[in-house]
């Protein structure tokens, strides 16, 4: 991450807020103290007890499939069998997407969907730094040649009612952790798409095209950057590929994906 500070060439961003006087890391700690004695930890999913705000409890931590490698290179679908570096899955090999890699930090499954939910729509945004924790285990060669991080937007009358950007979240706490800036404001959502949710991943991209756009303010100065694109959960790529897709046209060199979960469905329907 040495390099990080030399990467950023005039782009404006949301910087990272990083406190490093041993005063406010000490005000930090007793309002963790305090947090903890007015409200006692609980398990990010389950309610549990536990140890520290915003963790898992070891029961719901053994069930989530966390993601490794053997991975596919490209999209970071799981393998049984370590294939070789640059392997490839079906998907990957038939249609390439237009971002360089993805990965997750998690399986989107029956053990993690509560958690993710709960996140998402259930304002339970106390996992948020530790979401980011994990983002940064699951990312780092990502991040190694990441310039700035950024989220995929919502559309502002859903960002109203939801009252907050679920991915934007995430880009804020991997920035506090890295030092990469992450800019929240590059991309927007140019019209209010239906959700994905029950559609088919033809369907999927047929939604999300042509539905991104890149600020005005940003459009000139994208050229010769790495992006790391952040979103909460990919199912099929159909949106974090739209993204890319648009990134690209702007000069962008290499467009990464990470997200807290993705969907893991038998190679042969992928």
């Amino acid at each position: 991450m040495a390099a990080i500070a030399q990467r950023r060439r005039g782009l404006r961003y949301d910087r990272p807020m990083m406190d490093v006087s041993q005063a406010a890391d000490g005000l930090r700690r007793g309002a963790t103290v305090m947090l903890d004695l007015l409200l006692p930890p609980q398990c990010l999913n389950c309610r549990a007890a536990v140890d520290r705000q915003g963790e898992l409890c070891a029961d719901c931590w053994q069930a989530i499939r966390f993601l490794a490698e053997p991975c596919c290179a490209r999209c970071g679908y799981p393998f049984d069998y370590d294939e070789g570096v640059d392997a490839l899955c079906a998907a990957c090999l038939g249609a390439p997407p237009d971002y360089d890699r993805a990965r997750a930090v998690m399986a989107y499954d029956d053990a993690s969907r509560h958690l993710l939910l709960s996140f998402k729509h259930g304002d339970r945004l106390e996992g948020a730094p530790s979401y980011g924790r994990w983002l940064e285990r699951a990312g780092r060669p990502l991040l190694e040649t990441a310039d700035l991080i950024v989220p995929v937007p919502l559309h502002r009358w859903r960002l109203l009612k939801r009252r907050y950007n679920q991915a934007a979240l995430l880009a804020q706490a991997l920035a506090r952790r890295t030092g990469l800036p992450a800019v929240n404001d590059l991309l927007r959502r140019k019209r209010a798409t239906p959700s994905q949710g029950g559609l088919s991943a033809a369907g999927r991209r047929a939604n999300v095209r042509g539905a991104f756009a890149v600020r005005p303010a940003y459009a000139d100065r994208l050229a010769g950057r790495r992006v790391l694109l952040v979103d909460d959960v990919m199912t099929t790529g159909a949106t974090v590929n739209a993204v890319a897709t648009v990134l690209r046209r702007h000069g962008v060199l290499g467009v990464d994906v990470l997200t807290l979960a993705r969907v893991v469905r038998p190679l042969a329907t992928a």
